[in-house]
């Protein structure tokens, strides 16, 4: 290697941007843990470091944890900007997971630093959605009939297997039927889920949604380009000079119909200026938000 990382990393590149960004916040103020680093104990991961880990995996493409961290072993760039520091994926994850919240407050610092730049033209914004895919097959999501569905085949599944069991008593050895505790070792499971579901079914009875995912709670069934699929609503708000994000809002509504009024007066409020326009696809129009909009200074 040189003396020097900063021999190989080229003037121009992005990662110049990210580590002059982050060493300009405040990050105790944002709400990341030891920012300050404690006076005894084994010193932690500076969360800047951190930060700047996180920001350049999504700016490359680079979701997954273990291929960040894969990455910091190989990557100049990374290297550099990391001083060399090689955290483990664990801990990429965990920050990630834990610092939610200290992120959207990076995510508002970002668009302040671009508006003091005067990188926003504030005229006019675009809004659209995309779907994003959860951790949640569709055979893990269900409807209120589907659940009814499931608990009456599991109610039958039951009622064989029990019938099954009182006739061993006449059946022959030879019989290729199952035996009584394979039959009992069949019916424990279905036992857990038929005790199981019943509150899942009143639970989704009782709120105002129309389905369920057990393994990613608040992903919901919605149409994509491929077909039906488990996931997310991502909205963005972007603005026209440089196509710089303004706001953006993960939800898991199935349409667009709901959040053009919020999106765009965010958007609005954000940039301080005091009328916009707004445009968006046909997806997005209801009347009540296009009302919304307008009763707020926004010219959808």
């Amino acid at each position: 290697m040189p003396e020097s990382l900063d021999d190989y990393i080229d003037a121009a590149t992005p990662v110049r941007f990210l580590d002059i960004f982050v060493n300009g916040l405040d990050l105790k103020a944002l709400g990341f843990p030891h920012a300050t680093p404690n006076q005894t104990g084994r010193p932690a991961y500076q969360p800047g470091d951190m930060l700047k880990l996180y920001l350049y995996g999504y700016l490359n493409k680079i979701r997954s944890s273990r291929k960040l961290e894969h990455e910091s072993q190989r990557n100049l760039e990374l290297m550099g900007l990391l001083q060399k520091l090689t955290p483990d994926f664990k801990t990429i994850a965990d920050f990630r997971k834990e610092k939610s919240q200290a992120l959207k407050g990076v995510c508002r610092a970002c668009t302040v630093l671009c508006k003091a730049l005067d990188l926003f033209g504030r005229e006019l914004i675009a809004l659209d959605g995309s779907k994003c895919k959860a951790v949640n097959r569709q055979a893990r999501n269900l409807t209120e009939k589907q659940w009814q569905h499931l608990l009456k085949h599991i109610n039958e599944k039951i009622d064989a297997y029990l019938k099954e069991l009182d006739e061993q008593d006449t059946l022959e050895a030879r019989t290729t039927t199952l035996s009584t505790p394979v039959l009992q070792e069949k019916i424990e499971p279905l036992r857990a889920q038929q005790g199981q579901y019943p509150k899942l079914l009143k639970t989704l009875q009782q709120s105002e949604e129309t389905q369920i995912s057990l393994t990613d709670p608040e992903s919901r069934s919605m149409k994509t380009k491929q077909g039906i699929d488990v996931g997310y609503h991502v909205h963005i708000a972007v603005d026209n000079k440089y196509t710089l994000i303004v706001d953006h809002e993960v939800t898991n509504a199935v349409t667009d119909l709901d959040p053009l009024a919020a999106m765009a007066n965010r958007a609005k409020d954000r940039l301080a200026a005091e009328q916009r326009e707004a445009v968006a696809d046909m997806g997005y129009y209801k009347g009540d938000e296009v009302k919304q909009c307008l009763d707020n200074g926004s010219v959808p």
